[in-house]
């Protein structure tokens, strides 16, 4: 799956990356109140045991918990010699400071996609970015990934509005209705009236901005306009200008997506995205036939998250957190792993005598991108043949060595089919479903 999503990404231009896992503490809280999923790192020499480390959270060091803030660090530090736009793909694995559960990790590999301007990004990105991420998803639908929809919204849309309707606590707004999903509308209306100043009406509007969906850019314009009209949101007032603008973009993102990935991309106005750095366009991304799952694949627009001097580095990214796609294909989607070694063929050994032909089959099919292993012992065949298949190795070969069959050409089982031909070391090629795969198992 790695390999099929760095292969879309890098179909698309992206640069791929690899940074520390390591950032200062500084760095890391850039993204706001995240320190409650830091994994702070210390030396044993450093702190007595038993005692608190009282240095402030800033001045330390830690994992990274996402692969944004490791990236704007690096194009801070890098910024003479990258070439702007900065297109990265990155798949690494991040910590936080989770309950361990079923989709939950501390420890885990995420995969994302950004691109980061110099002073300015244009928003065309804001399309070519979901468009990537649904196209690479499409490609793990081999792997029996459901199809995936990206839902999008924009932040200044849903800012112009809560502020139409007079409320002030924009970023609180965001965070419950973020919570839609999880604890429903009921319970997000009174963490808007106690939490966040709103009074029943301004609450109803916002879930009811929040219940908008639109197929295309029209429809999006017109629903909007209507709900503005039923609340009194003057079209002269900066808080409709405000909207306006994001209004704009995800109508064009909405469009424009439709005409290279028809239905790859809907507006879906409930989407906030709780961290505060998201400054445009958001994204989360469902399966069908996944409600459960919840979003596979998020990001947005951040124009502030990096900065030198004067000098801002504004982006645009989605992120899949790869291995929660994994345990949820595997347990759910009736995905199979049925390769434990990435070898396609294993050469089998008559005696110990033998195995140096045995080695020069095994070359002469590497050679040619044929992954091959060579039996460890020269133990009975049967016990051989019992070694590939614990293994998942789909063939057997035979060299001609054998005691009964001197002079006579090679031969290659198939120990899932059955089947068993003669074959030439520098001709035979498996068939495909069982050519090579890139296998790592975890603890």
């Amino acid at each position: 799956m790695i390999d099929t999503l760095r292969g879309i990404f890098e179909l698309n231009g992206f640069i791929g990356i690899e940074t520390r896992a390591v950032e200062t503490g500084a760095s890391l809280l850039k993204k706001g109140e995240t320190s409650k999923e830091i994994y702070l790192l210390s030396r044993l020499q450093e702190v007595t045991a038993g005692e608190e480390n009282d240095t402030p959270i800033d001045e330390r060091i830690g994992l990274h918990f996402d692969l944004t803030v490791p990236l704007s660090r690096y194009v801070v530090e890098h910024s003479g010699d990258i070439a702007f736009p900065f297109k990265r793909w990155q798949i690494q694995k991040v910590w936080r400071g989770e309950r361990p559960q079923e989709g939950r990790y501390r420890e885990f590999v995420q995969a994302d996609i950004d691109v980061v301007g110099n002073g300015s990004l244009p928003e065309h990105y804001e399309v070519e970015l979901p468009l990537v991420m649904v196209s690479a998803l499409e490609a793990l639908r081999a792997y029996g990934l459901p199809k995936a929809t990206v839902h999008a919204n924009n932040r200044k849309l849903s800012e112009g509005f809560y502020r139409g309707l007079g409320l002030t606590d924009v970023e609180g707004v965001l965070r419950e209705i973020d919570k839609i999903d999880k604890i429903g509308p009921d319970e997000v209306t009174k963490l808007l009236v106690s939490e966040c100043g709103a009074d029943e009406a301004q609450a109803a509007a916002c879930l009811e901005l929040a219940d908008m969906t639109a197929g295309d850019g029209d429809e999006l314009r017109a629903k909007f306009d209507d709900l503005c009209g039923r609340h009194g949101i003057a079209k002269d007032s900066d808080a409709y200008a405000l909207a306006s603008e994001g209004v704009a973009t995800l109508a064009m993102i909405v469009d424009e997506a439709a005409a290279i990935r028809p239905g790859s991309v809907i507006a879906d106005l409930k989407i906030a995205r709780g961290l505060d750095y998201y400054t445009g366009s958001v994204y989360e991304t469902f399966l069908d036939g996944a409600a459960s799952l919840g979003s596979i694949c998020s990001g947005g627009r951040y124009d502030n998250l990096a900065s030198q001097g004067n000098r801002k580095y504004p982006g645009v990214g989605l992120s899949i957190g790869l291995s929660r796609l994994v345990s949820y294909m595997l347990h759910t989607a009736h995905a199979t792993a049925t390769r434990v070694s990435p070898a396609a063929v294993l050469v089998a050994v008559w005696n110990e005598d033998g195995r140096l032909e045995s080695n020069r089959i095994a070359a002469a099919l590497r050679a040619r991108g044929i992954a091959a292993d060579v039996a460890p012992t020269a133990a009975k065949l049967g016990k051989q043949i019992k070694y590939a298949d614990k293994l998942g190795i789909p063939y057997v070969w035979f060299p001609n060595g054998a005691e009964d069959k001197d002079g006579a050409a090679d031969e290659v089982k198939n120990i899932v089919t059955g089947d068993q031909v003669q074959a030439d070391r520098d001709a035979w090629v498996p068939a495909d479903e069982y050519a090579r795969q890139s296998v790592t198992v975890g603890d």
